[in-house]
């Protein structure tokens, strides 16, 4: 059992908790997951590390609501535990120093990039953040992006909070002024896939993290399977970071679309369940 130590309301969507793990938190490095299930009967969702602390022995695990399990998180409180937890997975993020790179984040993906930002600065990187979301409201972190940034750029979709604009505007503005060695790009799928056009045009070599369906986090179900350069590779144990150029952006599409119905008939069922029993968490972990 992982205690949560701590918790945070981002968004009105997005939540933070931190979670006791010292072994993962002694571990962990930029880039890696963990595997989490709430509780004992609850699926396996992986989450990137959002951030963690050594000396305290925690992690920070940034989610934002989408589904039943990430619904049922978001119930609960500092006191309750996680089922299990475990981590870190997946290769950590190449941190060189390559002279110039950008960080490009895209809604609860600022979450998964900070960490990369914040290796790539101390390995004395001049570091670029554009980070964007629907709206100002979905907004976090701004400032501790910025921490690191020689020139941080914040966009929204709707133009509700500073620039109006996909986050591959500003991102192909930067690449068009100034030689950047590399970019990384973490957020929704299609976010990913634009950038990576983007980067293209400027022959520019772009990283993802690669959110594909994943059950066990070893490679031994194969449900996180991506097409990499015409070969197939897990995204658990070969990932989750890929060469963006490379990337079956189509298939990854499509296999994110498989089990979009049931997804929203357990959230449904979730939240009909969690209403009639009238209780925060009682109840939802009965529906769970």
């Amino acid at each position: 059992m992982y205690e949560i130590v701590g918790k945070e309301q981002l968004a009105p969507v997005t939540t933070l908790l931190r979670v006791s793990a010292p072994e993962v938190a002694r571990k962990a490095q930029a880039g890696q997951f963990v595997i989490l299930i709430a509780i004992e009967s609850g699926e396996r969702i992986p989450l990137t590390l959002g951030d963690w602390d050594r000396e305290k022995g925690t992690v920070d695990l940034v989610f934002q609501q989408v589904g039943k399990t990430t619904a049922l998180l978001a119930t609960f409180e500092p006191g309750d535990s996680l089922y299990a937890l475990t981590g870190p997975l997946g290769r950590p993020s190449e941190i060189q120093h390559y002279g110039t790179v950008a960080c490009v984040g895209g809604g609860v993906g600022i979450a998964a990039v900070y960490p990369i930002a914040r290796a790539l600065r101390s390995a004395g990187n001049k570091v670029h953040t554009i980070m964007g979301c629907r709206s100002k409201d979905l907004i976090f972190w701004e400032e501790k992006m910025a921490a690191l940034s020689d020139e941080p750029l914040v966009c929204t979709d709707d133009g509700s909070y500073k620039r109006k604009a996909l986050v591959t505007e500003p991102l192909a503005e930067l690449l068009e002024r100034e030689r950047v060695a590399r970019v990384w790009a973490v957020g929704p799928a299609i976010m990913m896939k634009f950038s990576a056009l983007t980067c293209k045009r400027y022959e520019t070599p772009v990283i993802v993290s690669l959110n594909s369906i994943m059950v066990d986090g070893t490679g031994m179900c194969g449900a996180c399977r991506v097409e990499i350069g015409g070969e197939t590779r897990f995204a658990c144990v070969d990932g989750p970071e890929f060469d963006g150029h490379l990337v079956n952006w189509d298939l990854l599409l499509e296999k994110q679309r498989l089990y979009l119905d049931s997804e929203r008939l357990a959230l449904e069922r979730f939240r009909e369940q969690q209403c009639a029993c009238g209780s925060r968490k009682e109840g939802a972990h009965e529906a769970a």
